[in-house]
């Protein structure tokens, strides 16, 4: 099979998909551009904060293309090429984009609330504290892994070669410089009102002389170094108010992000060219082959399924919608491009590890082993890095420049979902209690807490409570944890779907889309979760204090992911088939005194919002 034919197909349908369904969706659920979206009504210079279409797209896009589009698919594709790719193409388009955009437009159409927030209106509150804690724990799983492979990409091993040692350390330096600088960006723009063509060119001339100070003065720092380094930058991270890091850093790294799909492709085609872009991975494997996989607890269901996450469908993609984009949407009809664009674009990323991976590699079932194949080390991320920059010297890029470009940019792909799984794991942490808590629930927007409520509800210690145990997950690799994040990350899916069908029924609308991805995701979670518990009780049983220390708590998380996932899971199923069709019509609009002072100011009606209902809010 010939990769440029594979990639232009799959490009084709993802557009299609994007033009015909998408759009089928947003007029069936109904998006309305004169709505004044949570953003705009509710401004308050922390949380919710407007912005424009292709900054919040940013911040969608940067914060989900974590490392699942590259490592879940790449890990995969030891079934051959063909199962992942028709899941990443169905999945994306029917299961993922339809979740991501929903998860948006719900909380949009309720006041900017979390998928907690909607958990509790539609199905509970003990539904609610059960899915905030399950979520918290899924956080945890997420940081570790992610740190894991952050902190793995940027440091300094022995075995690796003085180029990747190089690359590593570059790209270190860029990470940190990106911190300090995404700051500066952001109050840039603020202060002088920049935005279109100057935001775009001050952007990238800041990104070239960053990358420039990097390759200049590389880092050379340990494994170790780098997961403290990493878990000082995602304190701050997740506590300063969103427009003064995550904003503008998510604006600056989905313009290298982009770059790079751009010189993926161009890499792939002038490869093409020369007759080097044949994919050489088998369509599908041989039985003996499956056998041999199935000998090692790796079947094609559900490891397909929860392994090819974020390529295909990702539950904490409804997180980042509802938790952070959806409180950052200024117009309504920005939601389709946002909630559904960019699930297609990352679903397109992962079509673009899959053909890099399938040029490079003859048998992916060495992915992750640390094997190598053709003298290339054959860890996911280091097979795409070294795929498009061998791709992109085919055309000019110097080795050395290609290879600290590809080097950061798969780092980023996993941070920048790191900062925003953060974020999101304080505030569920802080919620659970606030839901068990009225007076904390009531005092919180005042800062009248008290005692343990004070210490709880701050955002800072709750940042920290989460990332302790995450980072102890971190020392056992994220190999080790992908399969738990895989199911947990699927069944956190399932149940957004479920919410979002209970959505639907309440409020009037269509959600016959949502049963069948429903269904795929509670079962293939559940057994993929049983399966991890049985691996992890295997583990403990063979011994071992290192083995007993990270499969010990794997067990733990695994047992609890699964009763949780239970119980929650039954709650919405419950509520789903009693609900009355439209007995819970959309929210009311809530006011800030900032949003309507902003709103007036623009001739937006937010000046006499007290004396309007809803609808003519609306209108």
């Amino acid at each position: 099979m010939n990769g440029i034919v594979l990639m232009l197909v799959a490009a084709a349908v993802l557009l299609a998909g994007y033009l015909v369904y998408g759009r089928w969706l947003a007029r069936m659920w109904g998006i309305d551009a004169d709505v004044l979206t949570p953003a705009r009504r509710m401004e308050d210079g922390k949380d919710f904060s407007p912005a424009s279409c292709f900054t919040v797209f940013s911040h969608q896009f940067s914060s989900i293309c974590g490392a699942g589009p590259v490592t879940g698919t790449i890990v995969a594709m030891m079934f051959g090429w063909l199962p992942v790719v028709l899941w990443v193409l169905v999945g994306g388009i029917f299961f993922g984009a339809v979740h991501d955009f929903g998860a948006l437009y719900a909380s949009m159409r309720n006041n900017g609330k979390s998928l907690a927030q909607l958990v509790e209106k539609y199905i509970g509150r003990t539904g609610r504290r059960l899915f905030l804690l399950f979520s918290w724990l899924f956080c945890i799983i997420v940081i570790a892994a992610f740190t894991s492979m952050v902190c793995g990409t940027f440091a300094q091993s022995a075995a690796a070669s003085a180029s990747a040692n190089y690359a590593a350390g570059a790209a270190g330096t860029i990470s940190i410089l990106f911190t300090f600088v995404a700051i500066l960006f952001g109050w840039a723009c603020r202060h002088f009102q920049l935005s279109g063509a100057p935001q775009f060119v001050l952007a990238v001339a800041l990104i070239v002389a960053m990358f420039a100070l990097g390759m200049a003065f590389p880092l050379a720092l340990g494994m170790n170094a780098w997961i403290a380094i990493v878990t000082v930058y995602v304190v701050f991270a997740a506590g300063m108010p969103i427009q003064t890091l995550k904003q503008p850093r998510d604006y600056l790294t989905t313009i290298m992000m982009v770059a790079m799909i751009v010189c993926a492709m161009a890499g792939i085609f002038v490869m093409g060219a020369n007759g080097q872009a044949t994919i050489t991975v088998p369509m599908v494997v041989s039985s003996e082959a499956f056998d041999a996989l199935a000998s090692k607890g790796n079947y094609l269901f559900p490891v397909l399924f929860v392994s090819v996450a974020c390529g295909a469908l990702s539950g904490f993609h409804s997180l980042v919608s509802s938790g952070t984009s959806s409180k950052q949407v200024a117009s309504e009809k920005d939601a389709l491009p946002v909630g559904f664009g960019a699930m297609v674009l990352e679903s397109f990323v992962g079509i673009l590890a899959i053909v890099v991976a399938g040029i490079m590699f003859s048998d992916m079932n060495t992915a992750g082993t640390g094997a190598l194949n053709n003298g290339v080390a054959s860890t996911p991320f280091q097979i795409f890095a070294s795929g498009v920059a061998r791709g992109m010297t085919s055309f000019g890029v110097p080795s050395a420049v290609a290879t600290v470009f590809m080097t950061m940019n798969v780092s980023a792909l996993a941070l920048t979902s790191l900062d925003a799984v953060a974020r999101i794991a304080r505030t569920s942490f802080s919620e659970f209690f606030a839901s068990t808590n009225d007076a904390l629930a009531t005092s919180s927007a005042k800062g009248e807490r008290t005692g343990a409520m004070r210490a709880l509800g701050n955002p800072w210690f709750a940042t920290v409570v989460t990332l302790i145990p995450g980072v102890a997950l971190a020392f056992g690799g994220y190999l080790a944890i992908w399969p738990l994040f895989g199911a947990s990350n699927q069944l956190l899916g399932g149940m957004c779907m479920i919410t979002l069908a209970v959505f639907c029924k309440c409020t009037g609308r269509r959600g016959f889309m949502l049963y069948a991805p429903v269904a795929l995701l509670l079962c293939s979670t559940f057994t993929s979760l049983v399966m991890s518990i049985v691996n992890c009780a295997r583990a403990l049983a063979a011994g071992g204090a290192g083995v007993v220390a990270t499969s010990g708590l794997q067990l733990v998380f695994a047992i609890l992911l699964v009763a949780l996932g239970l119980i929650v899971a039954y709650s919405c199923l419950k509520e789903l088939f009693t609900k009355r069709v439209g007995s819970m019509p959309d929210e009311e609009p809530e006011w800030s005194e900032l949003g309507r002072k902003n709103c007036a100011a623009a001739g937006e009606r937010g000046a006499a919002a007290s004396d309007l209902t809803g609808t003519q809010l609306a209108r």
